[in-house]
């Protein structure tokens, strides 16, 4: 029993990062229908800024807890910024010129991005990985904290990822359902020609998309340096899948299926992980994903719709 409860923390953990990085998979492809394959790119850039922030800042795991938590809410900031910057900027540069053209060249022109993102990446920190600054202690917060008597590890990092992802999602459903903003995204992702015929200014809106899905994935990329240490610069291609993955799962375009496919998926790649063998993992992974599109090719809470092709 303590194996099983240990691997769905593990689960739950991971399933929240890829839930971050699955919302923005999903708000962009709710607004354009685009599946940017470049945004786990996206989420190694911001990554990698958080993972330069903590380094000029020079702290450590022995500096005191007030220090290290001032740097990291710096880091989470700046890589939230840096990424979103990105995001938006590549949407400017490439996406806004393929609006009304066929849905293979936008999909084309983000592969390609996600290459352009990786050598950049690679120009950056180097293409061998790096050692993310462990400023969290390992604490097992219910022995050491709470002096149970159990062999389940609930530890700092792994309650930092929920603490401080659970509080964005949140906040991110909040925004898009009852902003005026949000308000227009979905007006956007409804019918683009009526929203614009209603004052809507829909390049506007689609570009602060992208935005906010780069946000959210430079969050993401914080939080798993933070929780494994550990950064490259083509971490993004395998997270990416995951969260794609994740969206299509609950229903692309649906915000609270992608949270549920991201915490979903993070826990049947714990399971496996730790009842079969890791390398079984991703295809354990993708059978879930392809059962699912089988039987219901609309995602878990998707709603089927009409091609705006």
């Amino acid at each position: 029993m303590d194996q099983l409860v240990q691997t769905l923390l593990f689960g739950l953990s991971n399933g929240f990062v890829i839930a971050l990085i699955a919302l923005g998979y999903t708000l962009v492809y709710g607004i354009i229908q685009l599946i940017n394959f470049a945004h786990g790119e996206i989420y190694m850039m911001g990554s990698f800024m958080a993972l330069t922030v903590i380094t000029a800042a020079g702290v450590s795991w022995t500096d005191p807890l007030g220090t290290r938590l001032g740097v990291i809410a710096l880091a989470l900031v700046a890589a939230m910024l840096f990424a979103g910057a990105v995001n938006f900027t590549v949407d400017r540069i490439a996406y806004r010129r393929l609006r009304r053209a066929p849905r293979l060249a936008p999909l084309i022109t983000a592969i390609g991005f996600s290459f352009v993102l990786q050598n950049i990446g690679i120009w950056w920190k180097g293409a061998r990985p790096i050692q993310f600054p462990a400023l969290l202690p390992p604490t097992n917060i219910l022995t050491d904290w709470f002096g149970l008597d159990t062999n389940i590890t609930l530890s700092i990092p792994m309650l930092f990822v929920m603490v401080v992802t659970i509080p964005l999602l949140i906040v991110m459903t909040w925004f898009i359902r009852n902003t005026r903003l949000g308000k227009a995204m979905r007006a956007t992702a409804q019918d683009r020609d009526a929203a614009a015929l209603m004052g809507i200014d829909v390049n506007r809106t689609i570009s602060l998309t992208f935005l906010l899905g780069g946000l959210l994935a430079g969050a993401a990329g914080l939080i798993n340096g933070l929780y494994n240490n550990q950064v490259v610069f083509n971490m993004g291609f395998f997270a990416g899948l995951m969260a794609f993955t994740a969206a299509v799962l609950g229903g692309i375009g649906n915000l609270t299926g992608a949270v549920l496919g991201g915490i979903f998926l993070g826990i049947v790649a714990a399971l496996s992980d730790s009842y079969l063998q890791a390398q079984w993992t991703p295809a354990i992974v993708f059978a879930v994903l392809v059962l699912v599109i089988i039987f219901k090719p609309s995602g878990l809470l998707g709603e089927v719709v009409a091609d705006r092709a």
